[in-house]
């Protein structure tokens, strides 16, 4: 009975449900690209630290897990492989360069990291092969930077780097293409430690470079991938200047993380509210429309259970019918969505934003299902 009362007014008054699941399906349309906005902007920033081969990061003390400002001298690499617990360390050095396009007259601004061949930090590669070889100019790329050059292995790149004022091209062998490894909002390269050290920017030419690169973090791999709170401790302890952490506290200490991770979040939690307010208001209107008819229903002998039900998957309907359009929609949209624009469509989180949706229909038509309820048959009735 109440299934038939809720798809009996939705189909005589078809017009009306149909704007209103309209106006649902463009709230579903705004929830999901922000939260395909927050997800892009998040794996932009730490995509490539999220798919680390390691258990541990290590700093340098005071910098508070900064990449840029920590500097590990080689003899901490040292101390940290001897430590009890430890199954292998990989140091890290980060750069920002440029890459020369084809044609020489555009360049494309990518991350250029340093990695020990065969140690945690080295990027797996799905064509080619592996950095091997600590001092071949070899270059691994991650698929955005190969696609976007057209690079392919065995061809060769050219990378341009500011040393002292002057501007100088390198030029690398592609030996490998790994997937996406983005490091603050730019796509990754990698070569090894030294062939970094010789390319990174400076300030000026040095005449004789140190014997061995200064890395900005090591990556820990651990025999017990579990003990890290005891492990972050124990390194922390026995060797000095130094700070240990897991890899999501890393990255969530990235300048502006939390801060954008929040303003996203505060985004959609108001896109939800309004959602109910909206929905609310909608029903609420509905309910008022049809007090004689309610009234009517009860003086026949409807009872408030009907009644309510009916109510309820009215709402369920409608918000069902506005979210499906509005997720086609958004699925139409995001193919034509540049490779540039920082949206990324992760199913956990769109699931997440669906269900979301379809729970502020009934959460923002509570009020009208207990107008509904309230109803008196004879005061509905005007007697």
């Amino acid at each position: 009975m109440a299934f038939y009362l809720s798809i009996k007014e939705v189909w005589r008054n078809r017009g009306r449900f149909l704007l209103f699941s309209l106006v649902i399906a463009l709230i579903t349309l705004l929830v999901l690209f922000v939260a395909a906005l927050g997800e892009g902007l998040a794996t932009a920033n730490k995509e490539y630290f999220d798919k680390l081969n390691a258990d541990l990061l290590v700093f340098q003390e005071n910098t508070n897990y900064s990449t840029i400002e920590s500097r590990l001298d080689y003899g901490v690499l040292k101390n940290v492989r001897r430590m009890p617990g430890v199954a292998d360390v990989g140091a890290i050095a980060f750069s920002n360069v440029k890459i020369v396009l084809p044609q020489g007259q555009e360049t494309l601004d990518i991350s250029l990291i340093g990695i020990e061949p065969g140690k945690p930090g080295s990027p797996p590669v799905f064509e080619g092969q592996e950095i091997r070889t600590k001092r071949a100019k070899e270059i691994v790329l991650d698929a955005s930077i190969a696609e976007t050059i057209g690079a392919k292995v065995g061809d060769l790149v050219t990378v341009s780097s500011t040393q002292g004022t002057e501007e100088e091209l390198y030029s690398l062998k592609v030996i490998g293409v790994t997937d996406g490894r983005q490091y603050f909002y730019q796509p990754s390269a990698f070569v090894s430690l030294q062939i970094w050290d010789e390319i990174r920017p400076q300030a000026a030419i040095a005449s004789s470079r140190a014997s061995e690169p200064v890395p900005n973090i090591l990556a820990v791999r651990l025999v017990d991938p579990t003990a890290l709170a005891e492990m972050s401790a124990y390194l922390q302890s026995r060797i000095k200047d130094i700070e240990v952490t897991d890899i999501k506290t890393a990255y969530q200490s990235f300048p502006g993380y939390t801060q954008q991770q929040g303003t996203v979040n505060t985004i959609k939690g108001f896109t939800f509210l309004i959602g109910v307010l909206v929905i609310g208001g909608f029903f609420q209107i509905q309910t008022l429309q049809k007090v004689p008819q309610i009234g009517m229903l009860k003086a026949i002998g409807t009872s408030n259970h009907i009644v309510a039900n009916a109510a309820i998957l009215q709402i369920f309907l409608v918000t069902l019918f506005g979210v499906i359009i509005g997720s086609v929609v958004t699925w139409g949209l995001a193919i034509g969505i540049p490779a540039g624009v920082p949206i990324l469509f992760q199913g956990t989180a769109v699931a997440i934003a669906i269900i979301a949706l379809m729970l502020i229909g009934p959460i923002g038509g509570l009020v009208s299902v207990r107008m509904a309820l309230k109803v008196e048959p004879l005061t509905a009735l005007g007697m």
